[in-house]
């Protein structure tokens, strides 16, 4: 009897566990295919964990909402960005992976630019990652009438981390470095009062302290207060002890209808989860789109130092490369031509025509200089569209104060890729040029180009400029 009771309880306690384990085992199933039938798998969810993210953040109907809009409409676009940029896209992530921001940054880039590198904004921002101007300058891009290196492949993708890398410090979270990329700190601190002094306020009731809050927050909003004021409630709000996460930041403030975060941003940040879903997708891992996942892996590119005063054209020639192709890694050269000024200018080859780039090297010319006399009615901006560059850039080179030109004024013109001078054309000396080697170099006979420069001797000095007439 005693065996027969012992048996009963055994079989009990086993048929209940079994129940927990089903139970278990069917809320799982239940869970993956909710996530399944909502377009996610499980190994989708270290996006979110790359961003500081909950995983519970999957399930926000939003950014269902979003990825379905980008899953049925923008596949084809998706795939030919990521193709027109296969042979940058790994340099990105071996320079985000080399400085610990995570991978899922890359669709940030996606995001701001779609990989072109010169995309531009209304707002003047420009770039892979669509640096302002001003902020452009305070992470060291340059920007003048030669280059602009907010759109440099490899530079503007360090400073992009630097910037990253001084956000995650200021907020602590990636999600947050991310949304103050694209809306500025000031509207993320601003989030953050806002929201945290409506968790305090649901708990407490209003002070005197909380109401001096608002009117500062208020006065920010309206462009009457600097961001210090701001930013020292925000200390101020901290020591309450609580901690608005992604969802009170994505929702409306407390009693009114002013969200907490512009509806770009909350559209941004889901955007760039969404654009990280897609590469789990089916559209990339069959058919034609397969080769995009590894593409880019065996054809990096490799950057090369190229010395001031060569035509970007010229070195494409050097190595098999159109100007459109060649000119295509290197938008940050602006007219096609490496400044002068520089002694070295790196620029960006395909890893492939490397080994034909170090056999030519050697063989490399010089630009020319087109010699442009001023006649009536001509005009900077004139001149500067015959020769297909950038007025400053003629500004500068021959130091002009002023728009203001004179008639029989000469002008020196640092020749565009595309122009083939039938003018006079410039020559300036470099290290170890002889006027006899220059008159070689040109066919032309020695006399003819100490008489055209008035020069008496055959000294030299670096840098002076010579006058090569046809005539």
């Amino acid at each position: 009897m005693f065996c027969v009771s012992f048996l009963i309880i055994i079989t009990y306690k086993r048929f209940c566990l079994s129940r927990l384990i089903f139970s278990i085992l069917l809320l799982s199933t239940i869970s993956f295919a909710s996530l399944v039938n909502s377009g996610f798998i499980y190994s989708d969810l270290k996006i979110l964990e790359d961003l500081d993210l909950d995983r519970s953040f999957i399930t926000d109907p939003k950014l269902q909402k979003t990825y379905q809009r980008i899953i049925n409409n923008n596949q084809k676009r998706y795939a030919k960005h990521l193709n027109d940029a296969h042979l940058f896209v790994p340099k990105i992530k071996q320079i985000l992976k080399e400085n610990d921001i995570p991978p899922a940054f890359l669709y940030l880039v996606m995001a701001e630019s779609n990989f072109s590198l010169n995309a531009k904004s209304y707002k003047k921002a420009l770039g892979l990652w669509q640096f302002m101007p001003k902020t452009g300058k305070i992470f060291g891009l340059k920007q003048d009438e030669y280059v602009d290196e907010r759109m440099d492949i490899i530079k503007s993708t360090r400073a992009a981390v630097s910037y990253l890398k001084s956000l995650k410090k200021r907020f602590g979270k990636w999600y947050l470095a991310a949304i103050a990329y694209n809306c500025g700190e000031g509207r993320v601190y601003e989030a953050l009062t806002r929201s945290t002094l409506d968790m305090y306020l649901e708990d407490n009731k209003k002070t005197k302290q909380t109401k001096e809050f608002r009117k500062i927050i208020s006065l920010y909003q309206k462009k009457k207060l600097p961001f210090n004021k701001l930013y020292k409630v925000y200390k101020e709000v901290r020591k309450y002890n609580y901690t608005p996460g992604i969802k009170e930041l994505l929702h409306f403030q407390k009693g009114l209808r002013r969200q907490y975060l512009p509806g770009e941003s909350q559209e941004y940040i889901r955007k760039i989860i969404s654009l990280g879903l897609m590469n789990n997708r089916e559209f990339l891992i069959n058919g034609d789109n397969a080769h995009l996942l590894n593409r880019g892996i065996s054809e990096p590119i490799i950057t090369v130092q190229i010395k001031g005063g060569v035509l970007l054209e010229d070195v494409g020639k050097l190595v098999g490369m159109s100007y459109d192709n060649i000119h295509g890694l290197n938008k940050h050269i602006k007219q096609g031509l490496i400044s002068p000024e520089y002694e070295t200018y790196d620029i960006y080859l395909p890893y492939s025509v490397l080994s034909r780039f170090q056999a030519n090297i050697e063989n490399i010319k010089d630009a020319k200089y087109a010699m442009h006399k001023v006649k009536s009615g001509d005009s900077l901006y004139q001149i500067a569209k015959k020769y297909k560059i950038n007025y400053k850039l003629i500004k500068k080179f021959n130091k002009l104060s002023s728009n203001v030109l004179s008639i029989n004024q000469k002008l020196i013109i640092p020749v565009a890729a595309s122009f083939a001078p039938k003018n006079d054309e410039i020559y300036i000396i470099k290290s170890g040029d002889t006027l006899s080697a220059i008159a070689k170099i040109y066919k032309i006979k020695l006399s003819k180009l100490m008489k055209d420069n008035k020069i008496s001797s055959s000294l030299i000095n670096i840098g002076d400029k010579i006058v090569i007439s046809y005539e």
